[in-house]
């Protein structure tokens, strides 16, 4: 889930076109009037992209055995992810030169696009494909959405709309897999693709008269906008193609893999240090902490979560509903916590609210292979979970808005993406370490589609929880670098 979601110097409010002190005045909420169609329209695109996220992941497997394509099975998952990572650089690019309307209507059609071709492929290639059109759009709209936030909303405001971004993923991540189950088992997997995009229409008509007026446009309503950095747009390009060989590597254990694995490598380091802010690996107080802090927070969480059902179905012999539901009430804790970040009282505490939340993280991931030992209940990790994710409510929302309050104007989009650029990259690294060692120490044949694993041992799962929760304790340390002395 990312998707989707923020430290503390005062920074001048973003001046674009339209700005926000414009419309300020007497409002005080997300959903007073001068507020209410732009706040709706772009929290219904996030509702429908975590719904897209959690929906899809139920009809993938139907959608790969049918097109004769569960070998490439994964390659559905990295083609959407690789292309996103690109899609969140150019977006920054585009969003800072030009405003961030463009990105993000061109996001939207490109990711309506995805879903159609995948939802019409008749080939695993052509489904592979649309995932990666889809992905490209993902991460034009995701940024261009950062964008429009820090132009369209005075500082005091972004807090709750970020809360709002986070609960507009709660009813999918409840709904999302029950629906596309029973879309996919009566109507067919297929309209879970090509029913989405005429959901679109909704939030757009609300959203985009709203972001021309308020967010259109370079900042300070230039006419002749700036050219793209060519240097970043290549980086991205070799953050893209290294996370997709690193991801093709880790899939294979083989010694044959170790090659496009060191070519991943060796194209992911200077494009990261290109593309993060200076000082971002060694936790540079500031903005750079700020960008590290949302990669390991979300890294060790998602690595972590992706185990859980696998766990306890194999584990412990629930049924893969269960397992999943398991996870359900983590939704409505994710939001809590982005709600508690939103209260203005609470922004004098936003550093040590952080850091509570990493620990909270921590202690969640370092519990839950406690249900290996029979003696524990295995309703365990469902508590664990939701205070686990009632951190990451409190951590990836501030994250949000303390880029925001750190970047000029002029870097929020450039800023955005790196923000993106470090959650998603920490993802995919820390998936391919933690299913490295799971494979390696016994995990057995791992298949995604179905939850299930054959000859787990339970040291393969403490070998995946026990180091993230490590990552998750380092985060706890980068909370206290986040504010310049």
């Amino acid at each position: 889930m990312t998707v989707p979601d923020p430290r503390d110097t005062d920074v001048a409010e973003p001046a674009g076109p339209g700005p926000a002190a414009e419309f300020a005045g007497p409002v005080d909420t997300v959903l007073s009037s001068a507020y209410r169609a732009l706040s709706v329209g772009i929290v219904s695109v996030v509702v429908l992209i975590a719904f897209e996220a959690t929906a899809v992941g139920t009809a993938m497997p139907v959608a790969a055995r049918e097109l004769d394509g569960v070998s490439l099975y994964a390659f559905a998952f990295s083609g959407y992810f690789t292309t996103s990572l690109f899609g969140m650089v150019l977006s920054g690019q585009w969003s800072d030169r030009r405003g961030p309307l463009a990105p993000l209507t061109g996001g939207i059609a490109a990711f309506a696009a995805g879903l159609l071709l995948s939802g019409t492929a008749g080939a695993m290639w052509l489904f592979i494909l649309g995932r990666a059109v889809q992905g490209l759009g993902g991460g034009l709209v995701i940024v261009a959405l950062y964008v429009v936030v820090g132009r369209a909303y005075p500082e005091r405001l972004r807090p709750a709309i970020m809360a709002a971004f986070a609960a507009g993923w709660v009813v999918p991540s409840v709904v999302g897999p029950l629906a596309s189950g029973a879309v996919t088992e009566h109507l067919g997997w297929r309209w879970v693709f090509v029913g989405i995009p005429v959901l679109v229409v909704f939030p757009l008509a609300l959203a985009l008269p709203q972001i021309r007026a308020r967010a259109a446009g370079p900042v300070g309503g230039g006419d002749a906008p700036a050219s793209f950095d060519r240097r970043r747009i290549r980086l991205a390009l070799g953050i893209s193609l290294g996370a997709g060989l690193l991801q093709y590597a880790a899939q294979d254990l083989r010694w044959i893999s170790l090659l496009p694995g060191a070519a991943g490598v060796a194209l992911l380091v200077p494009a990261v240090l290109g593309l993060l802010p200076r000082g971002t690996y060694r936790a540079a107080r500031g903005l750079p902490s700020v960008v590290l802090l949302r990669g390991v927070a979300a890294g060790s969480f998602i690595a972590a979560e992706s185990f859980v059902p696998l766990m306890l179905v194999t584990q412990r012999g629930l049924s893969p509903t269960l397992a999943g539901l398991s996870l359900a009430a983590g939704g409505a804790t994710w939001a809590a916590g982005s709600w508690l970040q939103a209260r203005s009282r609470m922004e004098p505490y936003r550093d040590r609210l952080m850091t509570l939340g990493m620990v909270l993280v921590a202690a969640a991931i370092a519990t839950a292979p406690s249900v290996l030992i029979d003696a524990v209940p295995a309703w365990t990790v469902a508590v664990a979970w939701g205070f686990g994710c009632l951190g990451m409510g409190l951590v990836i929302s501030s994250t949000s808005v303390l880029l925001l309050q750190l970047s000029a104007p002029e870097e929020a989009g450039t800023n955005s993406a790196a923000l993106q650029i470090s959650d998603g990259l920490s993802n995919v690294i820390l998936l391919a370490i933690g299913g490295a060692a799971f494979a390696a120490l016994g995990g057995g044949t791992v298949s995604h589609a179905a939850t299930e694993a054959t000859g787990s041992h339970p040291t393969a799962f403490a070998a995946v929880f026990l180091p993230m929760a490590g990552v998750a304790l380092v985060g706890a340390w980068v909370t206290t670098r986040l504010r310049e002395r």
